[in-house]
């Protein structure tokens, strides 16, 4: 029977999951692509927003570029996308840009496009989320000024749909993405017929024709780097091939190309729809352009609730993108030595759940510091992302050159070119967004660098120090029992007789913090007949630990000990708010001797009846 804490544990979480049934939680298709392509599928609501608020200071007219700008996108999304399906088909042990970088460029190549994508991933879950709730304010004004609130409640959903395991938060999140894709493509085939039907009266797209002068091509390539938050995702499918059912990559690179079919449709046909109906947004207005294309092309009825609750679904669960790759990569990196080795721990429910808790924490941060505005955080989007991009395909090129695999010299120019493309486009996206804040990521990455640099120094010290390469056993070691008495009664005595039991030296030390009590504390040891001598400690400070810790050095140094094996009684509570009714002047202590060298803290515990 399921009692406290377990019974929560088990309707939050579910039951836990053997080692054994880790194959069977692999993901199909149909869940796969809703798990890891919703950043992705998602970024098509924004994306066109962004290129229309950069085109829009230099007035109606630079309107018509947007149709261009997208089709540059378009365009670039199918190279990066051939190019990262011959990543998944060559590396099925997934790990993505991080794992090709590494195995071709080299460890720090590997560790610069690690840093990218886990700040990258971070980035998303914020953005994500902040779109999703903007979608949700933009139906329901009122909800503005809760806007930060309701974008950390949003992480901590899907932080603990995404604890339940893979498979869980698939089932969950499927119908969300199917239902976003599903209403757009009918809001882009409803849109496009009217537009055909009526396009003179309604729409006439402003093209203009004369040349951009040159602020007009900076502000071309400022709109170009701020619709490219479009691709961002697309590399997820590559880092969590592990996650897909046998054959993975053949899985993997089926799922990889539905992706970015469905993102291209969408993106395109939004974008063409927005300049047809000339809509215009409003960067500090509550309403986003998918919601007034929504209402320009369904009115104000049933399907345009359905559009912003579709909308604001995706956007939301497209964090659960980051939710899956985040945790992988870190436990990949764990599992190198480039990050705390719990991150390569699997939780409860065969999930990596240290590494969704931290991307829940950092993610939230990330909100509360940009007060969840989506065109705050978009930005820093998209330079660690093409970061990644680019030392993935480079990666790729040598990979091909080094195994000379049938075709090679064909897979080397996709990827080739492709890196040639995402390096032009990380050039432009880092200038064109650096006063914007796209400094700040070109300033993270090498501090997340620096930081699996001194992990990793940390774990080959370490492990030169327990190595046991010139090791001399040790000579017998001198040990000596330390009990301590805070009064004496059932638990003191119950410690003594395990304390005799490790050793021959042993004895008793009292701290005294009320002279008035120590008599009396004398005279019961004595009465005990233990045959253990008492030293008490005078403390005028009124302080435990420190008296304890200067005997402790003392008698290592006086008498030549080794190590000292400190005795700590301890008795343990019936009922948790017991707990609040005493000192926990031994928590404390245990605390302080950890950081002694040669001392051993043993807690005896003793229950009493009542």
């Amino acid at each position: 029977m399921r009692l406290g804490w377990e019974r929560v544990r088990w309707f939050v979480f579910g039951e836990r999951l053997p080692t054994a049934r880790a194959i069977h939680e692999r993901l199909p298709k149909s869940l796969a692509l809703p798990v890891f392509a919703s950043d992705a599928i998602s970024s098509s609501a924004y994306a066109t927003e962004e290129i229309v608020l950069a085109l829009v200071v230099a007035g109606s007219a630079a309107l018509g570029y947007s149709i261009g700008v997208a089709a540059a996108i378009c365009l670039l999304f199918a190279v990066v996308a051939v190019s990262y399906r011959q990543t998944v088909l060559a590396y099925s042990s997934g790990g993505g840009a991080y794992t090709v970088a590494r195995e071709n460029l080299g460890t720090m190549a590997g560790l610069v496009a690690a840093g990218a994508l886990l700040t990258d991933y971070v980035l998303t879950v914020a953005v994500s989320i902040a779109a999703g709730v903007a979608a949700i304010i933009s139906a329901v004004p009122s909800l503005r000024q809760e806007r930060v609130v309701l974008c950390i409640l949003c992480i901590a959903v899907i932080t603990v749909a995404n604890l339940r395991g893979a498979r869980e938060s698939g089932k969950l999140f499927a119908g969300p993405v199917y239902l976003f894709v599903g209403v757009c493509l009918l809001m882009i085939g409803v849109g496009g017929v009217r537009l055909l039907v009526h396009g003179v009266e309604t729409a006439r797209p402003l093209m203009p024709t004369e040349p951009m002068p040159a602020i007009g091509i900076l502000l071309l390539l400022r709109a170009f780097a701020s619709g490219c938050a479009a691709l961002t995702g697309i590399e997820a499918i590559s880092n969590g091939v592990p996650a897909f059912r046998p054959p993975e990559s053949r899985n993997a690179a089926a799922t990889l190309l539905w992706m970015a079919g469905i993102c291209i449709l969408l993106f395109a046909g939004i974008t063409a729809l927005a300049q047809g109906y000339h809509l215009i947004p409003d960067s500090r207005g509550p309403e986003t352009l998918l919601s007034m294309l929504g209402r320009a092309v369904f009115g104000s009825g049933f399907l345009y609730a359905v559009l912003q609750a579709a909308t604001a679904g995706i956007l939301i669960l497209a964090a659960n993108t980051s939710f899956a790759d985040f945790p992988r990569l870190s436990s990949i990196l764990a599992r190198d030595g480039f990050a705390p080795h719990q991150l390569a721990n699997l939780g409860d429910r065969l999930v990596f759940s240290n590494g969704i808790l931290l991307l829940g924490v950092f993610s939230s941060v990330l909100i509360a510091i940009f007060r969840g505005h989506t065109h705050a955080l978009i930005p820093l989007y998209a330079v660690g992302v093409f970061l990644s991009f680019t030392l993935s395909q480079t990666g790729m090129v040598i990979h091909w050159r080094r195994l000379r695999t049938p075709r090679w010299r064909l897979k080397a120019a996709v990827n080739g070119f492709g890196a040639m493309v995402t390096a032009t486009v990380l050039v432009v996206v880092a200038s064109a967004k650096f006063i914007h804040g796209a400094w700040i990521v070109l300033l993270l990455v090498p501090l997340v660098v620096m930081a699996f640099l001194r992990i990793a120094s940390h774990y080959r010290r370490l492990a030169a120090a327990l190595s046991l390469e010139g090791y001399q056993a040790p000579r017998t070691v001198r040990h000596t029992v330390l009990l301590l008495v805070p009064g004496v009664h059932r638990g003191v005595v119950q410690a003594l007789a395990y304390a005799k039991t490790i050793a021959t030296d042993c004895q008793a030390v009292f701290v005294e913090i009320d002279p008035r009590d120590t008599g009396k504390i004398q005279q019961q040891w004595q009465g005990l007949k233990t045959g253990v001598p008492l030293t008490v400690l005078k403390s005028p400070w009124r302080s435990l630990t420190e008296p304890i810790i200067r005997y402790i050095r003392t008698i290592k140094t006086e008498r030549k000990v080794d190590a000292v094996t400190v005795i700590v009684p301890e008795f343990v509570t019936t009922r948790w708010w017991h707990k609040l009714l005493h000192n926990q002047a031994g928590l404390l202590l245990k605390f302080a001797l950890m950081f002694e060298p040669g001392v051993v803290v043993t807690n005896v515990r003793y229950r009493p009846e009542a």
